[in-house]
């Protein structure tokens, strides 16, 4: 194929929700006070955990990381999101494009991780109280932290690089709402198949592996919480990691509905919807789920509305 005798693509055309014209006001005011509503909750978690000497242990301070990096991935998403629905799509720049999938991939996965260490957190205070403090002291949660972060920068900034090399000649519309992997591979000339293996290669660590840890943590500490003898002290043990749980199944859900689940059969809207749970909706659902679930952060926070 003579790249020369084609069009170098240097942007591409983002959809967004064409086919719900008629809903458009209603979905820009749903995504702008959802919008809204996440960047209050996760700013207010985070305000408390830097606040409040209620919630001084490894758990809020990872907490507050991981709304940290719940309004990354929003802020990367819904504004463009915004801007789409309101003018039925846009152009975005190539490099722009690239930008926005680096960011999404760096704070879905430095979450994933974040997941990780928490129920590592919670393993060791449930399984192992008596060495929790001298385990999770002040150095291995900081490290823990940042190596959430920065293996995942790392990872898809490599990957953000490889796609920035594809040769791009024939279509530049993307029927969605962000520049996701595929999308973006699938108008590629170039031959895709490295880029591919990479991907597959460097995610494995901050998806699979995070969650197989998971499910082991959760195995350990339910056997744990089991062979309490009294009801009460089961709910109470069990009350310390639900919340954290809970957040698990919504996020680990939502990847498995867009990532694992085939597409085959399934709409370019369902796809779409469920994209903008994952990466908008849920989001918003964490800062609530603590809020509601967590006594400390309810004491906390009564404590800093009485303050005022």
């Amino acid at each position: 194929m003579n790249k020369k005798n084609q069009t170098v693509v240097t942007e591409f055309f983002l959809l967004g929700f064409g086919s719900l014209h008629g809903f458009r006001l209603l979905l820009f005011l749903l995504c702008f006070l959802i919008y809204i509503t996440c960047m209050i909750g996760n700013v207010m978690i985070i305000a408390l955990v830097s606040t409040s000497h209620l919630l001084r242990s490894p758990m809020y301070f990872f907490i507050c990381h991981l709304s940290l990096s719940d309004m990354l991935l929003t802020s990367d998403i819904v504004p463009n999101l915004l801007h789409i629905i309101l003018e039925d799509g846009k152009a975005m720049p190539f490099i722009d494009c690239i930008t926005q999938f680096q960011l999404f991939g760096a704070s879905t996965g430095t979450e994933c991780l974040l997941l990780t260490v928490m129920s590592y957190d919670r393993y060791l205070a449930i399984c192992n109280p008596l060495s929790y403090t001298s385990v999770m002291g002040m150095k291995l949660k900081y490290h823990l932290v940042a190596g959430s972060w920065a293996l995942s920068f790392a990872i898809t900034l490599t990957i953000a690089v490889l796609m920035s090399n594809l040769y791009f000649c024939g279509p530049n519309v993307i029927d969605h709402f962000f520049c996701d992997f595929v999308p973006i591979l699938q108008l590629s000339c170039s031959d895709t198949h490295l880029v591919q293996m990479v991907d597959l290669i460097l995610t494995a660590p901050v998806t699979l592996l995070p969650f197989i840890c998971i499910i082991v943590s959760y195995i350990c500490i339910s056997v744990v919480i089991a062979k309490i003898p009294t009801g009460t002290g089961r709910q109470k043990a069990f009350s310390t990691c639900s919340s954290h749980l809970t957040v698990v199944c919504i996020f680990y859900l939502s990847l498995i509905a867009i990532y694992l689940v085939p597409a085959s059969g399934r709409s370019v809207v369902a796809l779409k919807i469920l994209s903008l749970m994952y990466s908008v909706i849920t989001p918003s659902l964490n800062p609530l789920i603590y809020s509601l679930r967590n006594q400390d952060i309810k004491v906390a926070f009564a404590k800093l509305v009485c303050w005022r």
